[in-house]
């Protein structure tokens, strides 16, 4: 019989839940599991059909969500074995400043959990203070995705940027470097894929609303991209996504050296870490004037991204999953 696997979280529109959950279901259901989803927001009903959905069981992965005390007890009583996978640093403030609610719910989760997936080397430093069994699991996607047809501009050169208005800080301080680099590359433009637009940005920008299926064509057909962030708790949890999207998208980044953005760009092969205004249009100029080295850089990191391949990433998972699996199976047949 095929073990099954419950993924909690607040839903399947999030990031979060596509990438860590959803996309390995094709996987894991080749592996010997029965994948599942269930929704833990939404309401008293809400969490009582899931935790119907976590008593049927073998083992249940929370994402993200940390219960209050009363909620998580109930959980835990439901579940037969409860992972804990995170790709944020949801124990602090969104500025990066320290929250103690935050903290302590944080800490309570993952001393109830049997085993913790982290997302990054940093956010996993934090889970074992309150576990021990934690593994590195870092964000993932398929790098065949991107291998799309899409003509790029001749008359403008387009920095892109993706991502949603929960993360539109980070592209707003990137305003000063960007309009730096504007004066020097007079056909520079920003290619905003995401819920919004920056009208005062100081160069011309080309909104385009997110969605699934065109999000890798709207990559595929920008020359540079880029990654701004701030030097904080909150980013050094970040699992560097839009970086491993670029990447994916065969371009150049130009990104903070912040965090695991610096592990993933490989500066002056993939593309330029940089720090200040000065050096944020330099890295920009350099690469909007030479198209060798976009392309140059664009294939580096291409090839780089496939060590965070879907596959390769699922490989880290699978045993932990079959072997807490294997215990249910065990206690099961003990009883």
């Amino acid at each position: 019989m095929a073990a099954r696997i419950l993924y909690v979280s607040k839903g399947e529109d999030s990031a979060s839940t596509r990438y860590r959950a959803l996309q390995f279901f094709p996987l894991l259901q080749g592996a010997g599991f029965e994948p599942r989803h269930a929704t833990g927001s939404g309401g008293v009903r809400a969490f009582l059909r899931m935790l119907r959905e976590a008593r049927r069981a073998d083992v249940v992965v929370l994402l993200r969500k940390t219960y209050a005390a009363p909620l998580l007890w109930l959980l835990r009583k439901a579940a037969r074995r409860l992972v804990f996978d995170f790709d944020d640093a949801i124990f602090c403030n969104s500025d990066g400043s320290p929250s103690p609610t935050r903290m302590r719910r944080f800490a309570r989760t993952l001393m109830r959990c049997d085993h913790v997936f982290a997302g990054n080397s940093f956010l996993a430093e934090k889970a074992r203070a309150f576990n021990t069994a934690v593994s590195v699991v870092p964000t993932c996607l398929k790098p065949e995705k991107y291998d799309v047809a899409a003509v790029k501009p001749r008359d403008t050169v387009d920095l892109v940027w993706i991502g949603s208005k929960s993360t539109r800080k980070y592209l707003v301080d990137a305003m000063p470097a960007l309009g730096l680099a504007a004066q020097r590359v007079p056909n520079l433009r920003l290619k905003i894929i995401a819920d919004f637009d920056l009208p005062e940005a100081p160069l011309p920008t080309l909104p385009v609303r997110w969605h699934s299926d065109t999000e890798a064509a709207e990559l595929v057909s920008s020359h540079i991209g880029i990654a701004p962030m701030r030097d904080d708790d909150w980013s050094r949890g970040k699992c560097a996504l839009k970086v491993l999207q670029y990447m994916a998208a065969s371009l150049p980044v130009v990104s903070s050296n912040v965090g695991v953005n610096a592990d993933a760009v490989a500066h002056g092969e993939t593309g330029y870490l940089a720090e200040t205004d000065e050096e944020w249009a330099q890295a920009i100029e350099r690469l909007a004037k030479d198209e060798a080295l976009r392309m140059r850089m664009g294939a580096a990191g291409r090839v780089r991204v496939n060590g965070y391949a879907l596959e390769s990433v699922f490989a880290r998972m699978q045993p932990v999953l079959a072997e807490l699996a294997d215990r249910v199976s065990e206690n099961n047949r003990a009883s």
